[in-house]
């Protein structure tokens, strides 16, 4: 538990939520339903060994804060996950009913693996990146958010046949998944780069010979399997714009399939507006 202010809201709360989710009880000494609701908070907090953390407000201390969340009666519990207010509750719930409301804000181990492997990763510690990504599978072998991001992670290290067997792993559920589309063609790019020639003869070929579009899509392929998606995206834009039909509509579908590996959301609605363009 701790005593937050306008001063430490920020880290105590908001940073904090994005490792576990932050109960914030906005009370008063004067408040009789608080002292009932406050202990009855530290007490779960106590069993719960740091699945999350109880932050409390002194509204007549804190009055900016309160207003800022538009508290105006009190007791009033806001939960905190992932760095934003995501429920919330006014008066004193039973014990069962405070059980009921922390389930339903509190992640499966899996999904605190996974945030803290995101944690890490942001702050480029692999190796423990790399822990709470495998803790995150173990937790959950069906936990597929976990699994696709662990597997892009295994591809930037290079282990081929670890991701390809952590693949092998992804439940029929997966391909629903956001990142999957986007995982799907980079593994395939990896696979194929054995049989592909070296770039500077594909770019040959396509100098050669513009309207070979296979050897375009092997050029985008090789680009993409060494994340240059702006290059690759050049040469599948042209093979849209050449004949769509090509490959089942290859070109159009690899394009989306990479605009989810790029982390520039600007260079994504560019291509975005020029696939539309040609396809218009």
């Amino acid at each position: 538990m701790s005593d937050v202010t306008l001063q430490n809201f920020e880290n105590d709360v908001v940073e904090l939520s994005r490792r576990v989710p932050v109960l914030v009880d906005f009370w008063a000494p004067w408040c009789g339903p608080c002292q009932t609701l406050g202990p009855l908070l530290e007490k779960l907090e106590r069993e719960a060994g740091g699945r999350w953390k109880l932050a409390k407000v002194n509204v007549d201390e804190n009055q900016p804060l309160a207003a800022h969340f538009a508290v105006r009666s009190i007791p009033h519990v806001i939960a905190f996950v992932d760095g934003r207010p995501v429920d919330q509750f006014v008066g004193v719930l039973p014990e069962s009913g405070l059980r009921q409301f922390i389930e339903r804000v509190t992640p499966n181990p899996g999904q605190v693996s996974l945030r803290q492997a995101r944690a890490a990763l942001a702050q480029g510690d692999r190796e423990a990146a790399r822990a709470a990504f495998q803790a995150a599978v173990a937790f959950d072998p069906g936990f597929d958010e976990a699994r696709i991001e662990y597997i892009g992670f295994l591809l930037d290290e290079n282990a081929m046949q670890a991701a390809e067997t952590e693949f092998g792993m992804l439940t029929e559920r997966a391909a629903q998944e956001e990142g999957h589309a986007a995982l799907v063609t980079r593994l395939e790019a990896l696979r194929g780069l054995a049989g592909l020639p070296d770039e500077a003869t594909l770019a040959g070929r396509v100098q050669a010979d513009p309207s070979d579009l296979q050897a375009r899509l092997d050029l985008a392929q090789l680009l993409i399997a060494r994340r240059q998606y702006e290059p690759a995206l050049a040469q599948l834009l042209e093979i849209v714009r050449q004949n769509r039909a090509f490959g089942d509509d290859i070109g159009r579908k690899t394009m989306l399939s990479v605009f989810g590996m790029m982390p520039d959301p600007q260079s994504v609605a560019s291509w975005r507006r020029q696939l539309s363009a040609v396809l218009n």
